[in-house]
């Protein structure tokens, strides 16, 4: 089947990340004729800059659209309108095609009822339904490649970080400009066992400057010591493309996420994590951290749930109890971790992202 994705670039990395790794894995395990079309081209080359080696087509999105023919499946990333050309395109296909919005990630309960909906265009004669991925089989699951980091990947990551500092906690932070770092800074700065913090490049190194009230000029060449002894530093890192990142997110003790791309690597990475979903009005993104903390948590021990469930809601408030929670958050990194491996073993279980969609259009087109 052809496919046509289109993406809008909302958030620098997020949208293209997802669908990017859609595009990849349809015509690397599916055999999928695919073409995204992206309104800007500059997010991909950062995060695939091997994208031509790809067999995906990757189109500049402008309007009116230009266009040779209309795809056999038409996936809308994240609510985007299509080009008006290209969906009258769509109505005078015969047949037409299997049109989708693919939605964002979302663990809340009224998920699984809509997931799947069709919805008849309102003066066309086309239906559009609307695909969900999450973390039940009622869902369309999440994004998995075939080929996600192996344990030799991982170790030789994890051996090249610390070389320097091996019996540090590898923490990635990944992180919107509001996260409360100075919080958890100071959380840090009292720590008696070594940890060693990667920051990204972005809005997280710009935040970290601004907690630390640091310059490129005063950044040491090994980053930032937040204690005298030097025990616990920052050290700015390079960006990483997507398949180092996700090599980076399993090779660290805990990682700092953010929206949704990083928020699905983190879990197929299997260790603890902190998440930060994208701010909503209404305080929407809460009640979506809160319902994926009641799936993602039910199993873990009292003291480790309650820990995780403070720390996260913390983390996306003002960070005022940060340096008295870190801790005891801290302490249940073990169980959280052997946690990790349950929860990704129970996703493993089910159809991934591309899988579902393919299954769900082949009966349609």
């Amino acid at each position: 089947m052809r496919w046509d994705i289109f993406c809008k670039v909302v958030d620098n990395f997020g949208d293209v990340g997802v669908c990017w790794r859609l595009a990849r894995q349809l015509a690397a395990e599916h055999a999928a004729d695919v073409c995204l079309w992206l309104d800007d081209p500059l997010p991909l080359a950062q995060l695939a800059p091997d994208s031509a080696a790809f067999p995906v087509k990757v189109r500049p999105w402008r309007n009116p659209l230009p266009f040779d023919a209309v795809a056999d499946v038409v996936i809308e990333a994240f609510g985007c309108e299509l080009p008006e050309n290209y969906l009258q395109a769509m109505a005078r296909r015969a047949p037409p095609p299997c049109w989708l919005n693919l939605e964002y990630l979302s663990a809340e309960d009224w998920v699984e009822s809509c997931h799947g909906l069709a919805s008849p265009h309102p003066r066309l004669p086309l239906v559009k339904h609307f695909f969900f991925p999450g973390f039940t089989e009622k869902t369309g699951g999440l994004l998995r490649e075939s080929h996600l980091p192996t344990r030799q990947a991982v170790r030789r990551k994890r051996d090249a970080l610390l070389a320097e500092s091996p019996d540090s906690l590898l923490v990635s932070l990944f992180c919107y400009d509001d996260a409360p770092l100075t919080a958890l800074f100071a959380a840090w700065a009292v720590e008696a066992k070594p940890l060693l913090c990667l920051i990204f490049p972005g809005k997280p190194l710009a935040a970290a400057r601004a907690a630390l009230g640091a310059t490129q000029d005063t950044q040491g060449a090994n980053g930032w010591r937040l204690d005298a002894a030097g025990r616990v530093r920052l050290i700015p890192v390079p960006f990483a493309a997507q398949d180092a990142y996700d090599e980076l997110l399993a090779a660290c003790d805990l990682n700092f996420v953010r929206g949704e791309d990083s928020f699905a690597r983190a879990q197929w990475a299997a260790r603890p994590f902190v998440w930060q979903p994208y701010p909503q009005e209404d305080d929407t993104h809460l009640r979506k951290l809160a319902a994926f903390l009641r799936r993602y948590a039910a199993d873990l021990p009292v003291r480790a749930q309650t820990a995780l469930a403070a720390f996260w809601r913390d983390w996306n408030g003002a960070g005022k109890a940060l340096t008295c929670l870190w801790p005891e958050f801290r302490r249940q990194l073990k169980p959280l971790a052997r946690h990790g491996k349950n929860w990704r073993a129970r996703l493993l279980a089910q159809d991934d992202l591309a899988s579902a969609l393919v299954k769900f259009c082949t009966a349609r087109v």
